[in-house]
């Protein structure tokens, strides 16, 4: 047959899957249409296109080239968003950085990255000039006004003028290889340096796509950025809101006052977050006697969502879309497909199923639970297991780290150092991390189904468990809970509540009231809590995994 004799090489419509495509497309498509608003700056596709096409023939002007690294400090800025778009469209290697770092944790990213050229708001600047000053960096553009003291004048560029003085001429799609880079993203390091990630375009285009379908975003919807562009290529939603032509809402801090007013102000129709920020929002609505003017599409990772807090939302006005991955997978991996059948379920048994983490996305790959023997576990709900992936939209692997990379994909498989279970249906369930099973007494206790018990309290907030030393049993659950506003419970009454609804071995022996350490994503930091528990002990009782 013909096609048999078709080769790869020479085909006229090949061309290597990347996001940096699709601005190409909208800026004629929706050229008219508002891509970004940034306060009270308003930029149509037409021009977003141009400011894009400007930031590259500018960084190629600095000597930027393929595969070079660019690292970006900013929070959800014009500039960042503008960054996410033109560095793939040349070539270049996104290294975003963490915004709440310390100057020593940069330092180590931007040394290891090897980056060249650094974007940065201003007002970081200062908070890291002495750093900054020591590092072998070509080039420092700011955004905004800086004392720019102790950086050589030949390397400091203002980020507007470079776009005015770069030319506007439209430049080809400079990627060579889909499988090639297209950003280093560095874990958060809880058990070590943080590991550089690094994400190719072919996973980046097929994760924006999957997003699109997933999160059911037109051309028409508003996307407000309540989650960061730095944490896992904000998810990939930098390219899958501007594939379909909707409108970026940036948002540099997380306010739920402000994102309702932005929400009743730009008619946002999505967001991203956390279940810790969708519980201040909520906190906000309520003790303002509002919902959400309109139904919003809310896509929430990293914890488990806890069923009280899914109803929560649901009655203020909102349709959750429960997802889950790592930074290893381009932020999601699989979604919680809900089906047409389960709306007229009990509300109970809904908020029970949307908790769970589901199948694939569509075209990214596989996922399955298995034992240590990397044998899939019994669809049967509670034998617990590994969460495994490959596929599309899983890391080529950790940068200038052999060994930690061959360890991750031991099997053929991504191990995710979470424990799950698989349901009769084919949907996984999360039970915990592997480090965050409580061993007591030989027993496994899952620290996420206290959680979930404890936030069924109409006082409690928020909630964090973790195993803690105990003489007779090795370790034993306490709870970390932070109180809603105006609301009062006792650790005797907590710990009474539990007892009524759990085994007595699983509740938790002491409660402590207080803030929760958190992540800029508003993950709740759990290995903080549990290494001031256990320091200057001989022994962890928690083991596995890698802390990503």
């Amino acid at each position: 047959m013909a096609e048999k004799t078709l080769q790869r090489e020479g085909v006229p419509y090949r061309a290597p899957l990347t996001p940096a495509m699709f601005l190409e497309r909208s800026a004629v498509a929706y050229r008219d249409v508002v891509a970004a608003v940034d306060g009270d700056r308003r930029l149509t596709y037409a021009e977003l296109h141009e400011r894009v096409h400007r930031l590259a023939n500018g960084l190629e002007r600095l000597g930027v080239g393929y595969g070079d690294r660019v690292a970006v400090l900013a929070p959800n800025t014009r500039m960042a968003l503008e960054a996410h778009l033109a560095l793939p469209l040349m070539g270049a290697v996104i290294v975003p950085i963490n915004i709440r770092l310390k100057s020593a944790e940069i330092a180590y990213i931007l040394d290891h990255s090897e980056a060249s050229v650094l974007l940065i708001e201003a007002a970081l600047y200062r908070d890291h000039a002495a750093m900054l000053a020591e590092r072998r960096l070509r080039h420092v553009i700011f955004d905004g006004e800086a004392a720019v003291d102790g950086t050589p004048p030949w390397a400091r560029h203002d980020y507007e003028g470079l776009l005015k003085a770069a030319p506007a001429e439209i430049r080809p799609v400079a990627v060579r290889d889909e499988w090639d880079l297209i950003s280093l993203h560095y874990t958060s390091g809880t058990t070590g340096r943080p590991k550089g990630v690094m994400l190719h375009h072919r996973g980046a285009f097929l994760n924006a796509l999957a997003e699109v379908i997933e999160a059911k975003i037109q051309s028409e919807d508003v996307y407000l950025w309540t989650l960061p562009m730095f944490h896992a290529a904000g998810w990939c939603f930098p390219w899958a809101v501007t594939a379909v032509g909707a409108t970026h809402v940036l948002l540099s801090k997380v306010d739920p006052e402000r994102i309702v007013a932005l929400i009743e102000a730009e008619g946002v129709t999505h967001f991203s977050a956390a279940p810790t920020v969708l519980t201040m929002i909520a906190q906000h609505l309520e003790r303002t006697g509002r919902a959400f003017p309109r139904p919003v599409h809310i896509v929430t990772a990293a914890a488990p969502p806890s069923p009280a807090l899914l109803r929560q939302m649901e009655g203020l006005g909102a349709r959750i879309t429960h997802v889950y991955g790592l930074t290893e997978v381009y932020g999601p991996f699989t979604v919680n497909a809900w089906r047409k059948a389960w709306e007229t379920l009990p509300l109970e048994e809904r908020a029970r199923l949307k908790a769970r983490q589901g199948v694939p996305y569509v075209g990214l790959g596989e996922v399955d639970v298995v034992d240590a023997e990397m044998r899939p576990v019994p669809a049967d709900g509670e034998t617990m297991g590994e969460v495994v992936m490959r596929g599309n939209g899983v890391m080529l692997g950790y940068y200038k780290d052999p060994a930690a990379t061959e360890k991750a994909f031991a099997g053929g498989w991504f191990h995710t150092g979470d424990l799950g279970v698989m349901h009769p249906d084919g949907y996984i369930e999360l039970r915990d991390r592997a480090k965050d099973i409580i061993i007591s007494g030989g027993e496994n206790i899952s620290s996420i189904e206290v959680e979930r018990v404890l936030l069924e309290h109409p006082a409690v907030l928020e909630v964090a468990v973790v195993g803690v030393p105990d003489e007779k049993w090795g370790e034993v659950p306490k709870a970390f809970v932070t109180l809603k506003p105006d609301r009062t419970a006792t650790e005797a009454e907590l710990i009474a509540f539990c007892r009524e609804r759990l085994a007595h071995f699983k509740c938790p022996k002491t409660i402590e009231f207080g803030e929760l350490p958190k992540t800029s994503t508003g993950k709740i930091q759990k290995y903080v809590l549990r290494e001031r528990e256990w320091q200057g002990r001989d022994r962890r009782i928690y083991g596995g995994g890698e802390g990503r």
